[in-house]
């Protein structure tokens, strides 16, 4: 299935209509459009230009797409877009209308559609819709959620210029020690996050558990599992939300991979499995209590290509140095049960909720691109009747050896045909372009460590 044969899926008018009547006060909405990188792109409109962004859209330029992290044009990247710089028409994504407590103003995310009124090839939203829809013509119902991990820091830096942990509001104490799952220290930072359940109930965001986590001032939410496509809509609105409501706390929340060089990574593991249209579970148990061939046939599937698909999972250079320390941070082609070791983890519970755990990508990764890849990578593994291979740590034999960094799985990426068939031959594209022309920036600046070992010794 080609990623822009379906039609645009667009937000009903009423959704409008309904967040206006609810809020007569609110005089300004943030629309926001997920680039190649998961950051937000948009503007923010007043009041009452709402209901005409919901019945004519709103214009702005796919190249969008074709920029690094920092909003920069890639060249390589521009190259290959065919719009001449034109405005493409975006439309409001479904069911992601909400207030915002933290700024005052509304929030809706964006989808863009191309010149032929389809769904924009470019856009990683329509890659995650395109195999949910294939997955729909197998009769499976994705199901799923992300998990979320990231840092607070202070807003301002140390004595140094580095970033430094953020003091509880609570006390005024900054934080410090690993506190791995201390409740004492979350109920220091009750202010805060109280603040950020209210604002996810004010977007109804399905926010769940809290946990601090394996480094200081690192912490860990979980959202509701449900359908695939708004489980990934709803990092996007998480990650929004935590970033405002932390300014107004003289924090900043940190979505880095690996943003302290001696303390834990941050992932954004992805918890998947599929159901019929009766909402029974495939990847249940089967009778004789053995895990399901299907689930162990995506599981198949995922390993096969998941060499390829590490630049999704580990998008830019500092994703890399999550992996130098492996406790909890696999980076290995491997799968097994109840282990937090292995890459593809089957958690232990009931054997009718029955699913996988994605455990590699970090929490800077695009959670559309995560989520198209590893669907669309365990429904190649179930049509084609994959074998998982061996179970465990140490089981990664029989299948491609992992990238040894970031530009050997920018070259695993481009030369993929799997990945260019599951995110289609235009967004493969520029986002080979993207990459490799980050890369290339990166390589050639010259960083203070360098300077510090090598300007004046040798």
């Amino acid at each position: 299935m080609t990623p822009n044969c379906r039609p645009s899926t667009r937000a009903d008018l009423s959704e409008a209509t309904a967040f206006l009547a609810a809020y007569p006060d609110v005089q300004a909405i943030d629309i926001v459009l997920s680039d190649l990188h998961g950051v937000g792109r948009g503007k923010i409109i007043r009041r009452h230009e709402l209901e005409s962004l919901f019945t004519s859209g709103r214009g702005m330029p796919a190249s969008l797409f074709a920029q690094d992290v920092s909003g920069h044009d890639v060249d390589a990247a521009i190259e290959v877009m065919a719009d001449g710089g034109g405005d493409s028409r975006c439309w409001p994504v479904p069911d992601t209308l909400g207030f915002q407590t933290a700024t005052g103003r509304g929030l809706v995310l964006l989808q863009i559609d191309g010149a032929d009124g389809l769904p924009h090839p470019l856009d990683p939203r329509n890659a995650l819709l395109t195999q949910i829809a294939r997955a729909d013509t197998l009769g499976f119902i994705p199901m799923g959620a992300l998990e979320l991990e990231f840092y607070l820091v202070d807003k301002d830096r140390d004595a140094d210029g580095r970033p430094q942990p953020a003091r509880a509001p609570m006390t005024g104490r900054r934080l410090s020690g690993t506190n791995c799952m201390s409740v004492d220290e979350l109920d220091e930072m009750a202010p805060f996050f109280d603040a950020v359940y209210e604002g996810a109930a004010a977007l109804d965001l399905p926010m769940e558990s809290l946990i601090s986590e394996y480094a200081v001032g690192q912490f860990e939410l979980t959202l509701h599992y449900r359908d695939l496509a708004g489980a990934a809509d709803d990092i996007v609105r998480s990650k929004r939300l935590l970033r405002t409501t932390a300014r107004r706390f003289g924090m900043e929340a940190c979505f880095m991979s690996k943003p302290f060089s001696q303390s834990s990574g941050s992932g954004m593991h992805l918890h998947l499995s599929l159901t019929d249209e009766s909402g029974a579970n495939i990847f249940g148990d089967q009778a004789d209590g053995h895990l399901s061939t299907v689930m162990l046939n995506a599981i198949g599937g995922i390993r096969s290509s998941m060499d390829a698909s590490m630049l999704v999972l580990a998008p830019v250079l500092n994703s890399w140095r999550r992996f130098a320390g492996t406790i909890y941070s696999p980076a290995a082609n491997t799968w097994g049960t109840e282990d937090r070791n292995v890459a593809l983890r089957i958690p232990e519970g009931s054997a009718r909720s029955r699913h996988f755990e994605h455990r590699v990508a970090g929490v800077d990764a695009n959670p559309y691109l995560v989520a198209a890849i590893t669907l669309g990578a365990a429904l190649d593994g179930i049509e084609a009747d994959t074998a998982p291979g061996a179970e465990g740590a140490g089981g990664a034999g029989g299948y491609p050896a992992m990238p040894g960094g970031w530009l050997e799985a920018i070259d695993r990426f481009e030369g993929s045909e799997v990945m260019k068939t599951l995110l289609g031959a235009p967004l493969h594209r520029i986002l080979s372009a993207v990459k490799r022309g980050e890369h290339e920036a990166l390589a050639v600046e010259v960083t203070d460590l360098e300077w510090q070992l090598y300007g004046t010794t040798i």
